[in-house]
């Protein structure tokens, strides 16, 4: 359906990848995958013909309807939410907006005007000859939680994160043979994720899809494309079929060339901590079955590494560690909380779920009193803690003319300069990187800074609100890993559901309606107590 011939990107003397010949068949969801940077985003551009290549062609199969996920999500404040989903299928919408408007105002004495009349239904039957658009774009709408009574409301009135799930829909409401997608979970909530999976691994056509959400990557898609060694590879099978493939090829070649048995039982302890993200016994055998399935002849090891995310605390915490009691915020006559009481207990390792917009980052800053206090009740902390606090806006905090060195040391000055770079280094960034000044640095890049800056901190408590924001999926390994490996306690805010696996023995739940739900145990327990598989 879609094919690459001889494809090549350049930008200057930089080459993002050459000579890319791959054909796209009908019926495959295809992962992008790569480091950022890699080129990911462009050659998902050069795909959908937004962005033209160095040299090369792109070739899509003659008749075929191309979806292309949309970015800007202020491109239609003046449309309803009907016509936003609607203006999707372009032809249809330009149809009956004509049509209304000769209804409107046309002189149907005129034969013209009739002519003109009977040449858009033509169009109309031929883009929905069962009459039925209005009735699918209320259903989708329903689906993705706006209720009925809005829908003529206009895009002007919702919040960022609902406009882009409009978006969403006005890519799927045509239901397109070629599907471009270009993250299309960012903003969106575990509700929404687990929606555009059902719809997504029901799509009969083509698709390509860039996401960091391994959970999302791993439910949706049949292939993986490997952007790497400026080539795109192909590989059969989920995220992590491709991620244990390539560490056992990396595994596989140190072996041949250092001629150690004991790197065999290094493979072994990798697939045992792989799996032990998610701490269940029945993952990691599953794991094993994928693994010996695993045809890894032609995969060659990737290029990219895998930062290390350790969190260490300097001191123990104590029994005492958090409570909550009576605590009520509301901003306006919104009311967040009412009488909230919570009692954090020692080795507590919390997933902060619920819709966008519940009020998990307004609990975040009141926990961290973050320019936010309540309204009455007592927040307080044990005498033992010290928490670290990785807060939403980072990117928007971390800026200024410090290096990243500098920055960092500004947290403790009485660390050692090896200790510094040590973190630094941990999330990647080589010597001559942390002389790099943070005001010109990356989403990714402050994201994983601040990471660095609570390892240095060595807090007993971390209060992380949205941490995978901008991180690459090797990352969000990473963190699952550092959480799962940590000694104290922990508060995560995420959607990322491989991340709530890794870590989480508690879930805290804020529902639309504001109740609180406190679950103790892990995120697939809380799921099946619920009844519900998100």
């Amino acid at each position: 359906m879609v094919q690459t011939i001889n494809l090549t990107m350049r930008y200057g003397s930089r080459v993002l990848f050459e000579d890319i010949n791959l054909k796209l068949d009908r019926g495959k969801r295809y992962g992008l995958i790569g480091a950022n940077g890699a080129g990911k985003t462009t050659f998902l551009k050069i795909l959908s013909g937004q962005l033209e290549q160095s040299s090369g062609d792109v070739v899509i199969e003659n008749g075929l309807k191309v979806g292309v996920l949309g970015q800007n999500q202020y491109a239609f404040e003046n449309f309803t939410l009907t016509d936003a989903v609607l203006y999707g299928n372009k032809r249809l919408y330009d149809a009956i907006k004509e049509k209304e408007d000769i209804y409107m105002s046309g002189d149907f004495s005129d034969d013209a005007v009739n002519n003109r009349l009977a040449e858009l239904e033509i169009v109309c039957v031929e883009e929905d000859p069962t009459y039925e658009a209005d009735v699918r774009i209320e259903k989708i709408l329903t689906d993705l939680g706006f209720p009925v009574e809005i829908h003529q409301s206009t895009m002007s009135t919702l919040t960022n994160a609902d406009k882009f799930k409009i978006l969403l829909a006005q890519v799927l409401f045509p239901q397109p043979d070629v599907l471009f997608l270009d993250e299309p979970t960012n903003n969106l909530d575990i509700s929404t994720i687990g929606w555009l999976e059902h719809q997504l691994t029901n799509h009969e056509g083509t698709m390509v899809v860039i996401s960091h959400d391994r959970h999302f990557i791993n439910s949706v898609v049949t292939h993986i494309l490997d952007v790497d060694y400026r080539k795109i590879r192909e590989f059969t099978g989920t995220y992590d079929d491709w991620y244990i493939a390539a560490n056992l090829a990396m595994k596989q070649q140190q072996m041949e060339r250092e001629k150690k048995l004991k790197e065999k039982a290094d493979l072994e302890s990798f697939i045992r901590r792989f799996s032990a993200n998610a701490s269940k016994a029945k993952q990691a055998t599953s794991r094993q079955k994928q693994l010996d399935k695993l045809n890894i002849d032609d995969i060659r090891p990737s290029s990219r590494r895998d930062p290390s995310i350790v969190f260490k605390q300097n001191r123990e915490i104590g029994k005492e560690v958090l409570e909550l009691s009576g605590v009520s915020k509301k901003f306006d006559d919104l009311v967040i909380f009412k009488d909230l009481n919570l009692k954090i207990e020692k080795g507590d390792k919390i997933g902060l779920i619920g819709p966008n917009g519940a009020g998990k980052t307004t609990l975040c800053k009141l926990l961290m009193s973050d320019n936010v206090t309540p309204d009455s009740g007592e927040i307080k902390w044990g005498a033992t803690v010290q928490a670290s606090y990785f807060p939403q806006d980072t990117t928007d905090r971390i800026k200024g003319e410090l290096t990243l060195y500098d920055w960092l040391r500004q947290f403790d000055k009485k660390a050692e300069i090896s200790e510094i770079r040590n973190c630094l280094g941990r999330m990647l960034f080589n010597g001559e990187q942390q002389e790099k000044k943070v005001e010109g640095i990356s989403g990714g890049e402050k994201h994983r800074i601040m990471l660095s800056k609570i390892m240095l901190e060595g807090g007993n408590f971390l209060v992380l609100d949205e941490p995978t924001n901008h991180l690459d999926l090797e990352a969000i390994v990473a963190l699952g890993e550092g959480l799962y490996n940590f000694e104290g306690n922990a508060i995560c805010v995420t959607h990322d559901r491989e991340l709530l696996d890794a870590f989480a023995n508690r879930i805290i739940e804020i529902t639309a309606e504001g109740e609180v739900i406190d679950f103790k145990g892990t995120y697939e327990e809380y799921i099946e107590s619920q009844g519900s598989a998100r």
